[in-house]
């Protein structure tokens, strides 16, 4: 370490006792861990992890103790730490002070908790802003960032970047063999874009690495239109909004490389100097697509999002696609790095979720995935801007409400987890997400009621309650284990993509797309051929027009008969082998008697092409017929719809989780005898889930 950082040699000692007030609560926890905490911390962490965000610097040292001894007590086994806390760790360019959280680490390994260090770049010091102005921010109308909130810093200015993975790879250098910390989130919540001159220059080198002559990008924007044409390429504009289709959607490719560099830049400095078992994440928002997350997720070791339902109101479909989403980001299991402890504080209304929608989102979210879910926050801090928001302990430091579900799931969480560990949702369906799909039809909606996410969620949920797992990965991903793939507005299609798909189905594979396919090349141009572009082929159809609707339309075939909304689109059968499945009813003139939907066989499999948005019974009835085709069945057939199931396999173990999401009582006839974790008991074929009851089973391998 330099001379002038703080050093200590590192403490491993364990055995403080826990206060006298909290000691019965201490040892009811401990029994859960193997013992109090007198006795040495686990080699490793549980397999499933409940924790905290906790933030030692904002509180004196002496109080450090009991706030890890009530953690310990509600089964808290790892916090994040320091992702705020630049100004204490380097109060002053190039002095280091890394004893406090030495001294914390060490303190929470003698409550058995483990550590996660966030690095403090999203939150630069004062210092920093005034001494290197330019590494400020600079809003799309021009305005400068100032320093007092957070993200007031430019994502792509150079010494910014040195500065962050200066401060990165002292705390690695620190803290990356330290056996209780084990892993580093890099930032927090990353987000805004920069528009200041540095950007736009950097922006304008992006291009000319992209496209090597302005001809070939005039030519790819179509710039002819409204005389747009560039002789240069720093002429080309840096605005996020109200520009040609092909400059809007580069600047989205561009944001996303400058934040995947900016997360590379702190990957690599912590990597250097930290064990290789320390994983390494950063922490996403809900359905945020600022950016690219896959491109963002590639440096990581797995992916974590901050999962919050700000009004109060738990939907669980809504939710639970979401999990599936982070899942994809990596193809792997994940962490909610944050969820609401009750309330949040910055929704127009804060309502509280009632403890059972608590403890439903925590299941929910191991059910997809999960393998920890930390509460944000253990205790708000006395000033600042997230005063109101929920936490496990109130001002004073005594536990608030909200703690004592915490404590109950974590409980839990300490019976199921060996049964977990090594498992993963394996999933027969998934859905393709595409980044630039999302924001090429948000460019250019065509009616404001289509929205991208609202559109995604509509084709999931029927999915998902009938396959009961659903994978959402990119459309580059490998397919080859999916029965079904569906893709409800892959509105971007690259050429490379449609082979990807053809090859799918070929090999045996059912392909499901929905409207606005493949109307766009990869340039945000449209495909000349009409959609669903390079599919048409495959398809041996193609669509004849699109509408945006002002009222329903009915439509009726094979598979049923209900009513499409805002969006419907007319198809025309080419190859004599496509079969028209739905057509439209009377109804604009457009429509009438037009097919709405059309499927074909070919090779070992099949291409379907769903051309309207359908209303929810028409499209449940739909998929679930186009599953049932696919051979996709769900794993435990007759439950209710607000029963979800859940199913991870691994290490030779099935686990299933049954979360009753309704208000009455409901009866599951489980596939095969299984055994009960959270209440013990012999392996039994038939369970009853009360109102808002989870219950984790372990059954048996066939």
């Amino acid at each position: 370490m330099p001379l002038n950082s703080e050093s200590h040699p590192r403490r491993r000692a364990r055995g403080c006792a826990a206060p006298t007030a909290l000691l019965g609560i201490v040892l009811l926890g401990g029994s859960l861990f193997g013992g109090g905490p007198a006795q040495a911390a686990a080699a490793a962490p549980p397999p499933l992890l409940l924790g905290t965000a906790w933030y030692p610097e904002q509180w004196p040292e002496s109080r450090w103790p009991k706030d890890l001894a009530l953690m310990q007590a509600a089964h808290i086994r790892v916090v994040r730490v320091g992702e705020f806390a630049w100004s204490t760790f380097e109060p002053r360019q190039g002095v280091y002070r890394f004893g406090w959280l030495e001294r914390a680490i060490a303190e929470a390994a003698r409550h058995h908790i483990f550590v996660v260090i966030g690095t403090p770049t999203a939150a630069p010091p004062a210092w920093l802003t005034s001494r290197y102005p330019q590494t400020l921010r600079v809003h799309a109308d021009g305005r400068r960032a100032q320093h007092g909130n957070r993200q007031q810093f430019s994502f792509s200015s150079p010494l910014y970047r040195k500065l962050c993975r200066d401060i990165a790879a002292r705390l690695a250098q620190h803290f990356g063999h330290n056996p209780d910390v084990i892993g580093w989130q890099i930032d927090n919540e990353m987000g805004p874009p920069s528009f200041d001159a540095g950007t736009r220059r950097r922006f304008h080198a992006w291009l000319r690495r992209k496209y090597h002559t302005i001809a070939a990008l005039n030519r790819h924007w179509t710039t002819a239109y409204w005389s747009e044409t560039y002789d240069h390429f720093r002429q080309v504009p840096l605005r996020a909004q109200g520009e040609n289709p092909g400059l809007l959607l580069d600047f989205k490719r561009f944001v996303s490389a400058t934040w995947a560099s900016y997360v590379e830049n702190q990957v690599r400095a912590i990597r250097r100097a930290a064990a290789p078992r320390q994983f390494i994440t950063t922490n996403t928002t809900h359905w945020g697509d600022q950016f690219d997350q896959y491109a963002i997720s590639r440096e990581l070791t797995l992916a974590a999002w901050d999962d919050y339902v700000p009004d109060g109101h738990f939907h669980w479909l809504e939710n639970a696609v979401q999990d599936d989403l982070v899942r994809g980001y990596k193809r792997r299991d994940f962490w909610v790095m944050e969820t609401q402890p009750a309330f949040v504080d910055w929704a127009p209304v804060n309502a509280a979720l009632p403890p059972y929608r608590m403890r439903e989102l925590a299941w929910q979210d191991v059910g997809h995935g999960a393998n920890a879910v930390l509460y944000w926050q253990w205790r708000s801090a006395l000033n600042g801007q997230e005063q109101y928001d929920g936490t496990l302990v109130g001002p004073d430091g005594e536990p608030v409400p909200a703690y004592r579900v915490v404590q109950a799931i974590g409980a839990q969480f300490a019976l199921a987890g060996a049964a977990l560990a090594g498992t993963t949702p394996r999933s027969r369906v998934a859905m393709l997400q595409s980044y630039a799909s999302r924001w090429a039809i948000d460019f250019q909606r065509q009616t404001v009621r289509f929205g991208v996410v609202h559109e995604f969620t509509a084709f999931y949920q029927p999915l998902e309650r009938f396959a009961q797992s659903v994978d959402v990965i990119s459309p580059r991903a490998p397919l080859g284990r999916y029965r079904l793939v569906v893709a409800p507005a892959l509105n971007v299609l690259s050429r490379a993509e449609a082979r990807h798909l053809a090859a799918y189905v070929r090999a045996g594979g059912h392909l499901v797309l929905g409207p606005r396919t493949g109307m766009k090349d990869p340039y945000d141009a449209l495909w000349p051929g009409r959609q669903p572009g390079p599919l048409v082929p495959l398809l041996g159809g193609h669509v004849g027009q699109y509408y945006s609707l002002l009222k329903p339309v009915p439509l009726a075939g094979r598979l049923g008969s209900g009513q499409a909304s805002v969006w419907a689109e007319t198809l025309v059968p080419q190859a004599p082998d496509t079969r028209v499945l739905m057509r439209y009813g009377k109804s604009n003139g457009w429509l009438d008697g037009k097919p709405a939907i059309i499927t074909r066989r070919v090779g070992k499999g099949s291409i379907t092409y769903i051309g309207a948005w359908l209303d929810p019974p028409l499209m449940s009835a739909v998929l679930d017929d186009l599953a049932r085709a696919a051979n996709v069945h769900p794993f435990i057939p007759g439950v209710a719809r607000n029963v979800e199931v859940c199913e991870r396999l691994g290490n030779g173990k099935r686990v299933w989780i049954l979360i009753n999401h309704g208000r009455k009582r409901h009866s599951v006839r489980l596939p095969a005898p299984a055994s009960p974790l959270l209440t013990g008991g012999p392996a039994r074929r038939t369970v009853k889930l009360a109102p808002h009851e989870v219950s984790v089973l372990l059954a048996p391998l066939t």
